[in-house]
């Protein structure tokens, strides 16, 4: 049985990756406000389906001569077990009437697809666009949950799924700008500090345009400005103070703190 519990078959080896599955899901079911044994299914299935992804990847690696063939087998292990745990829970949600909720898991085949052929090329480091896709397609938990909470398919999920997609997205970018610092010699201008990291800036400065606008329209909480502006100066900081030497572990530490700080003020401003 040794052969089959293997933890980095089992489980995914990037941590910060959690946090773009949980915060959008948390976001929505207290957002909804309302919990059931429907929720449990729904919970269940995301956790099954995010799970499944790192098998999956150790078969693909394990057949491309990436990875010893003896991980097959644990590989293939893990895929029936979250695969059955998926799929229990999948009819669970079909015959108490969200079927409904399965449209939301298209759009994460072709991703998938996508990152798989990657992986089989060696490709898959350093692709930030298709990270953000993927960040995309874990943010349509958050619609799923809320309509799950309410118990029908509220237009306001497509809201939330744009909002915790938008914070993701300019997580992820913010995060490879300052894994890029780590390389530097010495700390640059601030002028060079800036221009370089105009493109993370860019997504926090229009994330909190764009949630201050619907404050402002009264389509929001006003105060829903808080966690963008959170996530705002923490760019602005990380920026201004290159993470020069830094472990990339202290750096996806530092974006898991300010993630999960995110997620609760978001669900506190809601409110």
């Amino acid at each position: 049985m040794r052969n089959y519990f293997k933890r980095h078959i089992a489980i995914t080896p990037e941590h910060g990756s959690w946090v773009f599955l949980f915060s959008p899901l948390l976001i929505g079911l207290f957002v909804g406000g309302r919990w059931s044994t429907i929720t449990l299914y729904l919970v269940l299935a995301a956790l099954a389906g995010f799970l499944i992804r790192q098998p999956i990847v150790i078969a693909v690696k394990a057949y491309s001569g990436r990875r010893p063939r003896s991980d097959l087998p644990a590989a293939r292990f893990w895929m029936v077990v979250y695969g059955a745990i998926g799929a229990l829970m999948v009819a669970g949600l079909v015959v108490r009437g969200f079927a409904y909720l399965l449209w939301l898991a298209l759009p994460g085949l072709p991703v998938f697809a996508w990152h798989l052929y990657l992986v089989s090329r060696r490709a898959e480091r350093r692709q930030m666009g298709v990270e953000v896709v993927a960040a995309g397609v874990l943010a349509l938990t958050a619609p799923a949950a809320y309509w799950v909470a309410r118990g029908e398919s509220d237009p306001l999920g497509w809201l939330l799924w744009v909002l915790t997609w938008l914070q993701s997205a300019a997580s992820i970018v913010y995060a490879y700008a300052r894994l890029e610092q780590r390389t530097w010699k010495t700390i640059p201008p601030v002028k060079a500090r800036l221009r370089h990291g105009w493109r993370p800036l860019l997504y926090a400065t229009f994330n909190l345009v764009f949630v201050g606008g619907l404050g402002a329209s009264a389509l929001l909480s006003p105060w829903l400005m808080l966690p963008y502006l959170l996530q705002w100066f923490e760019t602005l900081n990380g920026v201004l103070r290159p993470a020069v030497g830094v472990r990339p572990t202290a750096i996806g530490l530092r974006q898991l703190i300010v993630s999960s700080l995110f997620t609760l003020l978001f669900i506190l401003a809601w409110r």
